[in-house]
Protein backbone atom coordinates (compact mmCIF):
# COMPACT_ATOMS: atom_id res chain seq x y z
CA UNK A 1 0.00 0.00 0.00
CA UNK A 2 1.09 3.51 -0.80
CA UNK A 3 2.79 5.69 1.84
CA UNK A 4 3.32 9.62 2.27
CA UNK A 5 7.05 9.94 2.10
CA UNK A 6 9.28 12.86 3.29
CA UNK A 7 12.78 10.92 2.85
CA UNK A 8 14.94 10.85 -0.06
CA UNK A 9 12.77 10.13 -3.85
CA UNK A 10 9.06 10.01 -4.34
CA UNK A 11 7.90 7.19 -6.47
CA UNK A 12 5.19 7.01 -7.90
CA UNK A 13 4.54 3.82 -7.43
CA UNK A 14 4.76 3.37 -3.92
CA UNK A 15 4.17 6.80 -2.55
CA UNK A 16 1.26 9.58 -2.73
CA UNK A 17 2.33 12.42 -4.72
CA UNK A 18 0.86 15.42 -6.05
CA UNK A 19 0.47 15.56 -9.69
CA UNK A 20 3.32 17.77 -11.06
CA UNK A 21 2.80 16.77 -15.21
CA UNK A 22 1.78 20.03 -15.99
CA UNK A 23 5.30 21.44 -14.53
CA UNK A 24 7.18 18.68 -15.85
CA UNK A 25 5.37 19.79 -19.28
CA UNK A 26 6.72 23.72 -18.42
CA UNK A 27 10.23 22.41 -17.78
CA UNK A 28 10.32 19.65 -20.98
CA UNK A 29 9.25 22.86 -23.26
CA UNK A 30 12.32 24.39 -21.59
CA UNK A 31 14.02 21.65 -22.76
CA UNK A 32 12.92 21.72 -26.17
CA UNK A 33 13.94 25.00 -26.73
CA UNK A 34 17.29 23.91 -26.01
CA UNK A 35 17.44 26.84 -22.87
CA UNK A 36 20.31 26.04 -19.97
CA UNK A 37 18.91 26.57 -16.70
CA UNK A 38 19.16 26.24 -12.90
CA UNK A 39 16.49 24.26 -10.45
CA UNK A 40 17.46 26.31 -7.47
CA UNK A 41 15.02 25.64 -4.72
CA UNK A 42 15.46 25.66 -0.82
CA UNK A 43 16.03 22.51 0.40
CA UNK A 44 13.25 19.15 0.56
CA UNK A 45 11.47 20.88 -2.08
CA UNK A 46 10.88 18.36 -4.52
CA UNK A 47 14.04 19.32 -7.29
CA UNK A 48 15.37 15.44 -7.12
CA UNK A 49 12.12 13.98 -7.13
CA UNK A 50 11.33 16.80 -10.19
CA UNK A 51 14.48 15.88 -12.22
CA UNK A 52 13.59 12.15 -12.19
CA UNK A 53 10.20 12.32 -13.39
CA UNK A 54 11.36 14.81 -15.88
CA UNK A 55 14.48 12.48 -17.17
CA UNK A 56 11.77 10.23 -17.59
CA UNK A 57 9.30 12.29 -19.97
CA UNK A 58 12.41 12.95 -21.46
CA UNK A 59 14.02 9.70 -22.58
CA UNK A 60 11.47 9.00 -25.67
CA UNK A 61 13.15 11.93 -27.64
CA UNK A 62 16.42 12.72 -25.91
CA UNK A 63 19.33 10.96 -24.48
CA UNK A 64 19.76 11.70 -20.90
CA UNK A 65 22.62 11.84 -18.67
CA UNK A 66 21.06 12.26 -15.20
CA UNK A 67 24.07 12.40 -12.72
CA UNK A 68 25.01 13.96 -9.11
CA UNK A 69 29.00 14.52 -7.76
CA UNK A 70 27.44 14.73 -4.26
CA UNK A 71 28.83 10.79 -3.99
CA UNK A 72 31.73 10.88 -6.30
CA UNK A 73 34.24 13.08 -3.95
CA UNK A 74 36.56 15.96 -4.18
CA UNK A 75 38.67 14.03 -5.62
CA UNK A 76 37.67 14.20 -9.03
CA UNK A 77 38.10 18.35 -9.02
CA UNK A 78 42.14 17.93 -8.07
CA UNK A 79 43.11 18.59 -11.68
CA UNK A 80 41.66 19.61 -14.58
CA UNK A 81 43.67 16.52 -16.30
CA UNK A 82 41.70 14.15 -13.25
CA UNK A 83 38.45 15.29 -14.20
CA UNK A 84 38.30 15.71 -17.62
CA UNK A 85 39.93 12.00 -18.02
CA UNK A 86 37.50 10.31 -15.38
CA UNK A 87 34.04 13.16 -16.05
CA UNK A 88 32.65 10.39 -18.69
CA UNK A 89 33.32 7.17 -16.25
CA UNK A 90 30.73 9.76 -14.34
CA UNK A 91 28.49 10.13 -16.70
CA UNK A 92 28.55 6.08 -17.59
CA UNK A 93 27.74 5.09 -14.33
CA UNK A 94 24.79 7.29 -14.77
CA UNK A 95 23.17 5.77 -17.68
CA UNK A 96 24.85 1.73 -17.24
CA UNK A 97 21.40 0.82 -15.78
CA UNK A 98 19.04 1.57 -17.96
CA UNK A 99 21.56 1.75 -21.38
CA UNK A 100 24.81 -0.51 -21.52
CA UNK A 101 25.34 0.31 -25.12
CA UNK A 102 25.42 4.42 -24.20
CA UNK A 103 27.60 3.23 -20.87
CA UNK A 104 29.80 1.27 -23.06
CA UNK A 105 30.46 4.13 -25.68
CA UNK A 106 30.58 6.60 -22.77
CA UNK A 107 33.47 4.32 -20.87
CA UNK A 108 35.52 4.48 -24.03
CA UNK A 109 36.45 7.82 -23.96
CA UNK A 110 37.53 7.49 -20.20
CA UNK A 111 41.45 8.72 -20.11
CA UNK A 112 41.20 9.80 -23.33
CA UNK A 113 40.99 14.00 -22.29
CA UNK A 114 43.26 15.99 -20.27
CA UNK A 115 41.93 18.93 -20.34
CA UNK A 116 39.06 21.18 -21.66
CA UNK A 117 39.81 21.11 -25.22
CA UNK A 118 40.07 17.58 -25.22
CA UNK A 119 37.06 16.78 -23.04
CA UNK A 120 34.88 19.48 -25.26
CA UNK A 121 36.25 17.53 -28.41
CA UNK A 122 35.09 14.02 -27.09
CA UNK A 123 31.92 15.51 -25.99
CA UNK A 124 31.01 16.86 -29.98
CA UNK A 125 32.06 13.51 -30.96
CA UNK A 126 29.92 11.46 -28.88
CA UNK A 127 26.65 13.61 -30.03
CA UNK A 128 27.62 13.29 -33.43
CA UNK A 129 28.33 9.22 -33.29
CA UNK A 130 25.00 9.21 -31.09
CA UNK A 131 22.93 11.02 -33.79
CA UNK A 132 20.52 12.22 -31.55
CA UNK A 133 20.38 15.64 -28.90
CA UNK A 134 21.57 14.38 -25.26
CA UNK A 135 20.18 16.13 -22.36
CA UNK A 136 22.56 16.81 -19.41
CA UNK A 137 21.22 16.91 -15.84
CA UNK A 138 23.52 17.74 -12.65
CA UNK A 139 21.77 17.01 -9.16
CA UNK A 140 22.81 18.82 -5.65
CA UNK A 141 25.74 20.94 -7.72
CA UNK A 142 25.83 23.17 -4.35
CA UNK A 143 29.21 21.45 -3.37
CA UNK A 144 30.76 21.26 -6.48
CA UNK A 145 29.90 25.16 -7.30
CA UNK A 146 32.74 25.91 -4.65
CA UNK A 147 35.15 24.10 -6.48
CA UNK A 148 37.55 25.77 -9.07
CA UNK A 149 37.67 22.64 -11.77
CA UNK A 150 34.07 22.49 -11.58
CA UNK A 151 33.00 26.18 -12.79
CA UNK A 152 35.96 25.72 -15.79
CA UNK A 153 33.49 22.75 -16.31
CA UNK A 154 30.76 25.04 -16.72
CA UNK A 155 33.04 27.76 -18.42
CA UNK A 156 33.51 25.18 -20.99
CA UNK A 157 29.29 24.16 -21.14
CA UNK A 158 28.74 27.92 -21.86
CA UNK A 159 31.40 28.22 -24.14
CA UNK A 160 29.95 25.03 -26.71
CA UNK A 161 26.44 26.71 -25.81
CA UNK A 162 27.23 30.18 -27.74
CA UNK A 163 29.04 28.18 -30.31
CA UNK A 164 26.35 25.83 -30.98
CA UNK A 165 23.63 28.40 -31.52
CA UNK A 166 26.17 30.38 -34.06
CA UNK A 167 26.86 27.16 -36.08
CA UNK A 168 30.07 26.47 -35.07
CA UNK A 169 30.08 23.27 -32.65
CA UNK A 170 27.86 20.30 -31.20
CA UNK A 171 26.58 20.72 -27.79
CA UNK A 172 24.29 18.95 -25.25
CA UNK A 173 20.67 20.26 -26.31
CA UNK A 174 20.22 21.31 -22.36
CA UNK A 175 21.85 21.45 -19.05
CA UNK A 176 20.14 21.69 -16.16
CA UNK A 177 22.06 22.55 -12.57
CA UNK A 178 19.58 21.32 -9.07
CA UNK A 179 20.47 22.90 -5.95
CA UNK A 180 19.59 25.76 -3.40
CA UNK A 181 21.96 28.22 -4.86
CA UNK A 182 21.18 29.66 -8.39
CA UNK A 183 25.04 29.37 -9.92
CA UNK A 184 24.72 32.07 -11.73
CA UNK A 185 25.15 34.65 -9.01
CA UNK A 186 27.32 32.36 -7.20
CA UNK A 187 31.24 34.71 -7.16
CA UNK A 188 33.96 32.64 -6.84
CA UNK A 189 36.63 33.45 -4.52
CA UNK A 190 39.47 32.73 -7.03
CA UNK A 191 42.22 34.97 -6.54
CA UNK A 192 44.61 36.46 -9.38
CA UNK A 193 42.10 34.65 -12.11
CA UNK A 194 42.21 36.70 -15.34
CA UNK A 195 39.68 33.91 -17.47
CA UNK A 196 36.22 36.34 -17.64
CA UNK A 197 34.80 32.80 -17.49
CA UNK A 198 35.40 32.44 -14.09
CA UNK A 199 33.00 36.17 -13.02
CA UNK A 200 30.33 34.54 -14.89
CA UNK A 201 30.68 30.43 -16.02
CA UNK A 202 26.75 30.10 -16.32
CA UNK A 203 25.81 33.44 -17.56
CA UNK A 204 24.16 31.44 -20.79
CA UNK A 205 21.51 29.90 -18.12
CA UNK A 206 17.55 30.89 -18.60
CA UNK A 207 15.38 32.40 -15.80
CA UNK A 208 13.80 29.09 -14.64
CA UNK A 209 9.82 30.33 -13.42
CA UNK A 210 8.57 27.41 -13.00
CA UNK A 211 6.31 27.44 -10.07
CA UNK A 212 7.19 23.86 -7.83
CA UNK A 213 4.91 24.50 -4.72
CA UNK A 214 1.89 22.50 -4.63
CA UNK A 215 -1.36 24.09 -5.23
CA UNK A 216 -4.40 23.50 -4.35
CA UNK A 217 -5.96 21.79 -6.79
CA UNK A 218 -2.67 19.50 -6.68
CA UNK A 219 -3.18 18.60 -3.31
CA UNK A 220 -6.24 17.34 -3.71
CA UNK A 221 -5.80 15.33 -6.24
CA UNK A 222 -3.40 13.90 -4.08
CA UNK A 223 -5.86 13.24 -1.32
CA UNK A 224 -8.60 12.27 -3.54
CA UNK A 225 -5.77 9.01 -4.20
CA UNK A 226 -5.50 8.61 -0.78
CA UNK A 227 -9.43 8.62 -0.42
CA UNK A 228 -9.94 6.21 -2.94
CA UNK A 229 -6.99 3.75 -1.87
CA UNK A 230 -8.79 3.83 1.78
CA UNK A 231 -11.91 4.72 1.98
CA UNK A 232 -11.78 6.76 4.49
CA UNK A 233 -14.28 9.98 4.18
CA UNK A 234 -12.66 13.07 4.38
CA UNK A 235 -13.80 17.04 2.87
CA UNK A 236 -10.55 16.90 -0.02
CA UNK A 237 -11.02 20.25 -0.67
CA UNK A 238 -11.32 22.00 2.50
CA UNK A 239 -8.45 19.85 4.21
CA UNK A 240 -6.29 20.74 0.94
CA UNK A 241 -7.13 24.00 0.90
CA UNK A 242 -6.10 24.20 4.52
CA UNK A 243 -2.08 22.16 3.83
CA UNK A 244 -1.68 24.96 1.61
CA UNK A 245 -2.88 27.64 3.91
CA UNK A 246 -0.60 26.59 6.28
CA UNK A 247 2.19 25.53 3.82
CA UNK A 248 2.62 27.49 0.92
CA UNK A 249 2.63 24.04 -0.77
CA UNK A 250 6.24 23.61 -0.33
CA UNK A 251 6.16 19.97 -0.96
CA UNK A 252 7.97 18.49 2.54
CA UNK A 253 5.49 20.01 4.60
CA UNK A 254 2.94 19.28 2.92
CA UNK A 255 3.83 15.31 3.04
CA UNK A 256 5.06 15.64 6.38
CA UNK A 257 1.41 16.71 7.60
CA UNK A 258 -0.54 14.14 5.72
CA UNK A 259 2.00 11.21 6.73
CA UNK A 260 1.78 12.28 10.18
CA UNK A 261 -2.30 12.26 9.86
CA UNK A 262 -2.28 9.10 8.26
CA UNK A 263 0.46 7.16 10.53
CA UNK A 264 0.54 8.73 13.77
CA UNK A 265 -3.24 10.68 14.55
CA UNK A 266 -5.52 8.07 13.89
CA UNK A 267 -6.17 9.21 10.42
CA UNK A 268 -8.20 12.10 11.75
CA UNK A 269 -8.39 14.00 8.61
CA UNK A 270 -10.39 16.92 9.89
CA UNK A 271 -9.48 20.29 10.54
CA UNK A 272 -8.84 19.59 14.31
CA UNK A 273 -6.47 16.57 13.08
CA UNK A 274 -4.88 18.69 11.15
CA UNK A 275 -3.71 21.19 13.62
CA UNK A 276 -2.35 18.14 15.77
CA UNK A 277 -0.12 17.51 12.88
CA UNK A 278 1.14 21.02 12.74
CA UNK A 279 1.92 21.52 16.23
CA UNK A 280 3.63 17.70 15.89
CA UNK A 281 5.36 18.65 13.04
CA UNK A 282 6.72 21.96 14.71
CA UNK A 283 8.07 19.61 17.64
CA UNK A 284 10.02 17.24 15.34
CA UNK A 285 13.59 17.90 14.60
CA UNK A 286 13.92 17.99 10.67
CA UNK A 287 16.86 18.19 8.57
CA UNK A 288 14.85 21.70 7.14
CA UNK A 289 13.77 23.19 10.06
CA UNK A 290 17.71 22.12 11.52
CA UNK A 291 18.50 24.68 8.23
CA UNK A 292 16.30 27.34 8.91
CA UNK A 293 17.32 28.05 12.05
CA UNK A 294 21.20 27.43 10.94
CA UNK A 295 20.57 29.88 7.85
CA UNK A 296 19.35 32.26 10.41
CA UNK A 297 21.71 31.88 12.68
CA UNK A 298 24.79 32.29 10.28
CA UNK A 299 23.36 35.11 8.74
CA UNK A 300 22.94 37.91 11.30
CA UNK A 301 21.43 40.16 8.45
CA UNK A 302 18.97 37.89 7.74
CA UNK A 303 17.93 37.21 11.31
CA UNK A 304 17.49 41.04 11.94
CA UNK A 305 15.17 40.86 8.99
CA UNK A 306 13.20 38.12 9.83
CA UNK A 307 12.92 39.94 13.62
CA UNK A 308 11.58 43.17 12.20
CA UNK A 309 8.91 41.33 10.19
CA UNK A 310 8.21 38.99 12.94
CA UNK A 311 8.10 40.61 16.44
CA UNK A 312 8.15 44.71 15.56
CA UNK A 313 5.72 43.94 12.70
CA UNK A 314 7.86 46.59 10.59
CA UNK A 315 6.90 46.99 6.55
CA UNK A 316 10.00 46.53 4.24
CA UNK A 317 10.06 47.49 0.52
CA UNK A 318 11.13 44.05 -1.63
CA UNK A 319 14.55 43.78 -2.73
CA UNK A 320 16.19 41.17 -4.45
CA UNK A 321 19.56 42.24 -4.10
CA UNK A 322 19.12 43.24 -0.89
CA UNK A 323 17.72 40.04 0.85
CA UNK A 324 19.26 37.31 -1.84
CA UNK A 325 20.13 34.81 1.04
CA UNK A 326 16.78 34.96 2.54
CA UNK A 327 14.84 34.17 -0.48
CA UNK A 328 17.38 31.57 -1.75
CA UNK A 329 16.98 29.63 1.56
CA UNK A 330 12.91 29.46 0.76
CA UNK A 331 12.59 32.34 4.26
CA UNK A 332 11.37 35.37 2.93
CA UNK A 333 9.35 36.24 0.29
CA UNK A 334 7.97 39.21 -1.62
CA UNK A 335 3.89 39.97 -0.79
CA UNK A 336 2.65 43.08 -2.34
CA UNK A 337 5.75 44.60 -2.79
CA UNK A 338 6.79 43.80 0.85
CA UNK A 339 8.91 41.44 2.21
CA UNK A 340 7.02 38.67 4.14
CA UNK A 341 7.86 35.40 5.17
CA UNK A 342 5.74 32.83 3.14
CA UNK A 343 5.13 29.57 5.18
CA UNK A 344 3.24 29.77 8.25
CA UNK A 345 5.00 27.29 9.52
CA UNK A 346 8.58 28.68 9.53
CA UNK A 347 6.76 31.53 10.67
CA UNK A 348 5.66 29.30 14.00
CA UNK A 349 8.87 27.42 14.20
CA UNK A 350 10.81 31.01 14.07
CA UNK A 351 8.51 32.57 16.82
CA UNK A 352 8.81 29.21 18.94
CA UNK A 353 12.58 29.16 18.47
CA UNK A 354 12.80 33.55 19.88
CA UNK A 355 10.56 32.64 22.78
CA UNK A 356 13.83 30.16 23.56
CA UNK A 357 15.91 32.46 23.32
CA UNK A 358 17.23 33.41 26.55
CA UNK A 359 16.31 37.11 26.87
CA UNK A 360 12.64 35.96 26.24
CA UNK A 361 12.74 32.75 28.25
CA UNK A 362 12.48 35.20 31.17
CA UNK A 363 9.31 36.54 30.30
CA UNK A 364 8.05 32.84 29.39
CA UNK A 365 8.98 32.10 32.90
CA UNK A 366 6.43 35.01 34.51
CA UNK A 367 3.44 33.34 32.86
CA UNK A 368 4.78 29.78 34.22
CA UNK A 369 1.36 29.60 36.47
CA UNK A 370 -1.13 31.50 33.58
CA UNK A 371 -2.80 27.84 32.48
CA UNK A 372 -4.45 27.14 35.31
CA UNK A 373 -8.36 26.41 35.98
CA UNK A 374 -9.78 29.95 36.19
CA UNK A 375 -9.00 29.84 32.06
CA UNK A 376 -10.59 26.33 31.09
CA UNK A 377 -13.91 25.61 31.90
CA UNK A 378 -15.16 21.77 30.60
CA UNK A 379 -12.38 21.80 28.15
CA UNK A 380 -13.12 25.61 26.63
CA UNK A 381 -10.96 28.17 27.05
CA UNK A 382 -12.39 31.20 28.71
CA UNK A 383 -10.79 33.90 26.40
CA UNK A 384 -12.50 37.29 28.41
CA UNK A 385 -10.71 35.78 31.48
CA UNK A 386 -7.52 34.90 29.43
CA UNK A 387 -7.07 38.63 28.72
CA UNK A 388 -7.96 40.13 31.47
CA UNK A 389 -5.51 37.88 33.45
CA UNK A 390 -2.72 39.02 30.55
CA UNK A 391 -3.90 42.52 31.08
CA UNK A 392 -3.22 41.97 35.14
CA UNK A 393 0.08 40.30 34.55
CA UNK A 394 1.44 43.25 32.24
CA UNK A 395 0.09 46.08 35.20
CA UNK A 396 2.02 44.07 37.86
CA UNK A 397 5.41 42.75 35.88
CA UNK A 398 6.07 45.02 33.12
CA UNK A 399 4.22 48.67 34.19
CA UNK A 400 7.99 50.33 34.24
CA UNK A 401 8.91 49.60 31.06
CA UNK A 402 8.69 52.08 28.22
CA UNK A 403 7.32 52.77 24.32
CA UNK A 404 10.53 50.96 22.95
CA UNK A 405 10.41 47.90 25.16
CA UNK A 406 7.06 46.86 23.82
CA UNK A 407 7.33 47.69 20.40
CA UNK A 408 9.97 45.87 20.65
CA UNK A 409 8.48 42.80 22.70
CA UNK A 410 4.93 43.34 23.02
CA UNK A 411 4.10 40.63 20.10
CA UNK A 412 6.49 38.24 21.99
CA UNK A 413 5.01 38.39 25.43
CA UNK A 414 1.77 37.45 24.26
CA UNK A 415 3.30 34.55 22.44
CA UNK A 416 4.91 34.20 25.45
CA UNK A 417 1.55 34.31 27.69
CA UNK A 418 0.15 31.69 25.76
CA UNK A 419 2.01 29.17 25.46
CA UNK A 420 1.47 27.68 28.74
CA UNK A 421 -2.13 28.18 28.61
CA UNK A 422 -2.49 26.07 25.21
CA UNK A 423 0.41 23.30 26.37
CA UNK A 424 0.00 21.38 24.00
CA UNK A 425 -4.17 21.62 23.71
CA UNK A 426 -4.23 24.67 21.52
CA UNK A 427 -2.51 26.12 18.36
CA UNK A 428 -1.72 29.75 17.35
CA UNK A 429 -0.29 31.55 14.69
CA UNK A 430 0.49 34.97 13.01
CA UNK A 431 -2.05 35.64 10.33
CA UNK A 432 0.28 37.28 7.55
CA UNK A 433 -2.38 38.43 5.26
CA UNK A 434 -3.49 41.23 7.73
CA UNK A 435 -0.15 42.21 8.67
CA UNK A 436 0.23 45.96 8.11
CA UNK A 437 0.60 49.46 9.61
CA UNK A 438 2.38 47.93 12.36
CA UNK A 439 -0.49 45.75 13.27
CA UNK A 440 -1.15 41.93 13.96
CA UNK A 441 -3.78 39.27 14.71
CA UNK A 442 -2.82 36.44 16.17
CA UNK A 443 -5.03 33.60 15.73
CA UNK A 444 -6.12 30.66 18.47
CA UNK A 445 -7.60 27.44 18.49
CA UNK A 446 -8.39 25.31 21.39
CA UNK A 447 -10.40 22.37 20.54
CA UNK A 448 -13.13 23.12 18.40
CA UNK A 449 -12.97 26.69 19.37
CA UNK A 450 -11.30 29.72 17.44
CA UNK A 451 -10.13 33.04 18.46
CA UNK A 452 -8.99 36.30 16.57
CA UNK A 453 -6.80 38.57 19.11
CA UNK A 454 -5.35 41.76 17.70
CA UNK A 455 -2.70 43.73 18.86
CA UNK A 456 -2.12 47.16 18.65
CA UNK A 457 -0.16 49.66 19.41
CA UNK A 458 -2.02 53.08 20.65
CA UNK A 459 -1.58 56.00 18.37
CA UNK A 460 -4.80 57.75 18.83
CA UNK A 461 -8.39 57.14 18.74
CA UNK A 462 -8.85 57.40 14.76
CA UNK A 463 -5.72 54.53 14.78
CA UNK A 464 -8.14 52.67 17.22
CA UNK A 465 -11.33 52.66 15.31
CA UNK A 466 -9.53 51.71 12.30
CA UNK A 467 -7.96 48.79 13.99
CA UNK A 468 -11.50 47.54 15.19
CA UNK A 469 -12.80 47.92 11.54
CA UNK A 470 -9.89 45.88 10.22
CA UNK A 471 -10.76 43.69 12.88
CA UNK A 472 -14.38 43.41 12.08
CA UNK A 473 -14.02 42.93 8.38
CA UNK A 474 -11.94 39.68 8.81
CA UNK A 475 -13.84 38.42 11.93
CA UNK A 476 -16.09 38.23 8.54
CA UNK A 477 -14.02 36.48 6.73
CA UNK A 478 -13.38 33.95 9.19
CA UNK A 479 -17.16 33.88 9.87
CA UNK A 480 -16.70 34.25 13.81
CA UNK A 481 -18.74 36.61 15.60
CA UNK A 482 -16.68 37.67 18.18
CA UNK A 483 -13.38 39.52 18.31
CA UNK A 484 -10.87 40.47 20.47
CA UNK A 485 -8.26 43.29 20.79
CA UNK A 486 -4.80 44.39 23.06
CA UNK A 487 -4.26 48.18 22.83
CA UNK A 488 -0.13 48.80 24.00
CA UNK A 489 -0.84 52.60 25.18
CA UNK A 490 2.29 54.34 26.32
CA UNK A 491 0.74 56.87 27.82
CA UNK A 492 1.62 57.76 31.71
CA UNK A 493 -1.89 58.36 32.95
CA UNK A 494 -3.02 55.63 31.03
CA UNK A 495 -5.62 53.25 32.95
CA UNK A 496 -6.20 49.47 32.44
CA UNK A 497 -9.49 49.08 30.61
CA UNK A 498 -11.42 46.93 29.43
CA UNK A 499 -15.00 46.65 27.82
CA UNK A 500 -16.96 45.01 25.37
CA UNK A 501 -18.04 47.13 21.94
CA UNK A 502 -20.71 46.20 19.44
CA UNK A 503 -19.48 47.16 15.70
CA UNK A 504 -21.69 45.87 12.72
CA UNK A 505 -23.35 43.62 14.39
CA UNK A 506 -20.17 41.91 15.55
CA UNK A 507 -18.53 41.56 19.47
CA UNK A 508 -14.95 42.74 20.33
CA UNK A 509 -14.15 42.65 23.62
CA UNK A 510 -10.97 45.38 23.95
CA UNK A 511 -8.24 45.77 27.16
CA UNK A 512 -5.78 48.17 27.36
CA UNK A 513 -2.34 47.34 28.93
Amino acid sequence: MKKFNVTGLCVPEKHYMADISGKINKIAGMVDEGLYFTINRPRQYGKTTTMLMLSKALNEKYVVIKTSFEGVGDGLFDTEEKFCSEIFGVFADSVEFNNEELAAKMRALENGSTDFQSLSRAITGLIRELGKDIVLIIDEVDKSSANRVFMQFLGLLRNKYLAMNSGEDKSFQSVILGGVHDIKNIKLKIKEEKDRAFNSPWNVAADFKVDMSFSESEIEAMLKEYVEDTGISMGTGLIAKEIRRFTSGYPYLVSRLCKNIDEYLDRDWTLSGLEAAIKMTLNERSTLFDDVIKNIENNPELKAVVYEILVEGREIPFNPMAYEKGIMYGILVERDRKLGIDYRIFESLLYDYMLAQQDIRAMVSRFSSAGNSLLIHNGQLDMETALLKFQEFMYEQFRQEDERFYETNGRLIFLAYLKPILNGRGFSFVEAQTRENRRMDVVITFGAQKFVVELKIWNGRKYEEKGLEQLVEYLETQKLNVGYMIVFNFNADKKYLSQWLEIKGRRVFEVIV
